[in-house]
């Protein structure tokens, strides 16, 4: 019965909003995690339903040994829709049992209801913008070259044309560079190179902050992943770093700082020091980090569609506002160390409130005005990319053309958002007039020194000439 109360819990964290699906998911227990993510998938789509049912047979109120919702949810989906419940006998599952026949009759009924001729058709459909959005695959080039990987996949059957031309077709994206985008129906779970950690499963909008950041791949670099679990992006930084340099990589829960270490080792990260600790805890003064010049701070998920259900209200505004407040101390923080040149900034979110109001607030703040920290330019950000911000929520419109963002609904990625904060570099003191002055100066001594050879030539011909005339 364990088992199913920690997949509980993992419901209660999603009902919180303390993270998408896949991150709650991956700070569970590696021993149980797939299972865990099996049931709680399958339970979410059928969410409503045995909300439903639930509601009907009046199992909360009438059995006080189940105390918690989702931890009955989880149950009753066990006991109608799969083999039963898996767990030895107990007073909980002795609970459910006792209203076995009504909980049937009531998702009888719903399914006359609703006019389903099976289960399967009373569960939530997926998003329709997942099946236009590829199944991205990124090579792990601190592992394997893309070359490699292309023959590989090309020698079981793939087919290197377009990911939507057949199941087997596939391509290189057109933006990131070792990324390959593949049919939406294909599964690399147990695919070898997945396994063996040659190529990473991460979607192509979560490949845009690494790449933005470019840390150099010297031995001399010293980087900063702020927020690194499940580890997608600090494994990106690793292979632009070409396993040079030092890369911390923070995170401060114990159980995804797990998941951390797994991936990254799995990943041959030889450069990362993971630190299980909260980046904002860190002091910019230490001397450890006293060299950090870049710094990256943190999908529509496929599954976050999922908790789409949950009717809209105040507290999803108040979660927001915390969100956005949070982000924005961790930009400001990251603008305290003094070695610091790049810091980008990205969310997995649509929302202004979290993406171009709080650059907006961290562009004024004190850390931004010392450090003298500003927007890069929007050709060192992506240039190639035609979606930018939103000109509206800026101080400045013009601002907008920095930012980066993505709609799942007409770019085949998942919504994402990116910032790039650079040092200003100081003005160059000298004014044009200054600087053209060296170059007049050199001209003028150019020229002088000319006349003076010839005033040396035209003296000393005349004094030639003056001996000849007089030869003793």
């Amino acid at each position: 019965m364990n088992f199913y109360f920690e997949a509980a819990k993992v419901l209660d964290k999603l009902d919180a909003k303390k993270g998408s699906i896949k991150s709650v998911i991956a700070a569970v227990n590696e021993k149980d995690r797939k299972r865990t993510a099996a049931l709680v998938i399958e339970t979410l789509k059928y969410k409503q339903v045995l909300v439903d049912v639930i509601d009907a047979t009046k199992l909360l109120k009438e059995e006080r040994k189940i105390t918690s919702k989702n931890l009955a949810l989880l149950l009753v989906h066990d006991l109608l829709l799969t083999n039963g419940i898996q767990a030895g006998d107990g007073p909980v599952k002795q609970a459910v049992f006792r209203h076995k026949t009504r909980l049937n009759s009531e998702l009888q009924r719903i399914k006359i209801k609703r006019g389903a001729k099976s289960n399967g058709e009373l569960a939530q459909g997926e998003d329709s913008r997942a099946a236009l959005i590829p199944r991205y695959v990124r090579v792990n080039t601190a592992y394997c070259t893309t070359n490699e990987a292309i023959e590989d996949f090309i020698s079981r059957g793939f087919e290197l044309s377009a990911p939507f031309a057949s199941k087997q077709g596939f391509a290189k994206d057109e933006h990131i560079p070792d990324l390959l985008a593949f049919n939406p129906r294909v599964s690399f779970e147990t695919d070898p190179l997945y396994t063996s950690g040659k190529i990473i499963l991460q979607d192509k909008a979560s490949c845009f902050p690494a790449y933005i950041l470019s840390p150099p791949s010297t031995d001399e670099s010293v980087v900063i992943d702020a927020t690194a679990a499940p580890g997608n992006k600090t494994s990106h930084l690793c292979a632009l770093m070409k396993n040079r340099g030092r890369l911390f990589a923070f995170e401060r829960d114990r159980k995804r700082f797990s998941t951390l270490k797994m991936m990254l080792g799995k990943a041959q990260c030889q450069n990362v020091e993971p630190v299980n600790a909260d980046f904002l805890t860190i002091s910019p003064q230490d001397k450890t980090y006293a060299a950090v010049t870049h710094i990256g701070s943190g999908i529509v998920n496929r599954l976050d569609y999922l908790l789409d259900t949950e009717n809209e209200n105040d507290g999803e505004q108040e979660r927001l506002n915390k969100l956005a407040a949070f982000q924005l101390s961790m930009i400001k923080h990251a603008m305290k160390f003094p070695s610091v040149e790049k810091i980008v900034y990205s969310t997995c979110s649509v929302h202004a409130i979290e993406n171009e109001q709080v650059v907006r607030q961290a562009l004024t703040s004190d850390e931004a005005i010392s450090g003298s920290l500003v927007l890069a330019s929007s050709h060192d950000v992506l240039p190639q990319w035609k979606r930018r911000g939103l000109p509206e929520e800026m101080a400045t419109p013009a601002d907008a053309a920095s930012l980066v963002r993505c709609s799942p609904d007409e770019d085949a990625t998942n919504g994402f958002f990116v910032a790039l904060f650079v040092k200003k570099k100081p003005p160059d003191p000298m004014t044009a007039e200054e600087k053209a002055e060296p170059s007049a100066k050199a001209a003028h001594k150019r020229k002088k020194a000319t006349q003076n050879e010839a005033v040396e030539g035209t003296t000393g011909r005349r004094k030639k000439r003056k001996r000849s005339a007089n030869p003793d």
